[in-house]
C-alpha cells in the first residue's frame, strides 16, 4: 500500500525534536545548564516575573521538579526568586543579568542549530514547513496557547 507519508508523521516529529534537542544539549552544555534548565530560562526571559507554579504548568513538569531546577539555577546565579507583592506565599521568578546574557548567546546558538536543521530547504519549503507545523499545532491545541502560536512579526529564529 502506497501512502503520502502521514503514517510516519508522529515518528518524524518525535525524532526531529529529539535530534534537535540532542544537538542543543551538546552545544549548550558548555554553560553548565541542563536542557530542562535552558527551557526554563527561555520561558522565564519571555515571561519575566512568573510564579513558580505557573512555570510548572508552562513547562508541563511537576512543581517539585521546577522547585529543584530553580534551586540549582539560583545557586548558579541564573535566576532570583522574590515574594509576590500581593501574596507573600507566592514566589515570583526573574532572570538575573547573567541569565539574560546567557539567553542572548544561546538564542544565537539555537538559530545556528535551526539553520543546520533546515539546510537544503528553499525559502518556500521553509515557509511551508513552518506554516504546516503551526496549522498542526492549531488543530491540536484545544484552546491552549503557547510557543506554537503563529508569529505575527518577522522576529529572528529562536524559541
Amino acid at each position: 500500500m502506497k501512502t503520502d507519508g502521514t503514517d510516519r508523521l508522529g515518528f518524524l516529529l518525535h525524532d526531529t525534536a529529539r535530534l534537535m534537542r540532542k544537538r542543543f544539549e551538546k552545544r549548550g552544555s558548555e554553560y553548565g545548564l541542563s536542557a530542562a534548565q535552558w527551557r526554563l530560562l527561555f520561558r522565564l526571559v519571555k515571561e519575566e516575573g512568573v510564579a513558580q507554579a505557573r512555570l510548572a504548568e508552562l513547562l508541563e513538569i511537576e512543581p517539585i521538579s521546577v522547585s529543584r531546577l530553580l534551586d540549582r539555577m539560583e545557586e548558579g546565579g541564573w535566576i532570583e526568586r522574590r515574594k509576590d507583592k500581593d501574596d507573600r506565599r507566592v514566589r515570583m521568578v526573574f532572570p538575573t543579568p547573567k541569565g539574560r546574557e546567557a539567553y542572548g548567546v544561546v538564542k544565537g546558538m539555537a538559530g545556528e542549530i535551526y539553520e543546520e536543521a533546515l539546510a537544503g530547504l528553499t525559502e518556500e519549503e521553509r515557509r511551508c514547513l513552518i506554516g504546516g507545523l503551526e496549522r498542526i499545532a492549531e488543530n491540536l491545541a484545544d484552546g491552549e496557547t503557547g510557543c506554537s502560536a503563529p508569529r505575527t512579526t518577522s522576529e529572528g529564529s529562536g524559541q
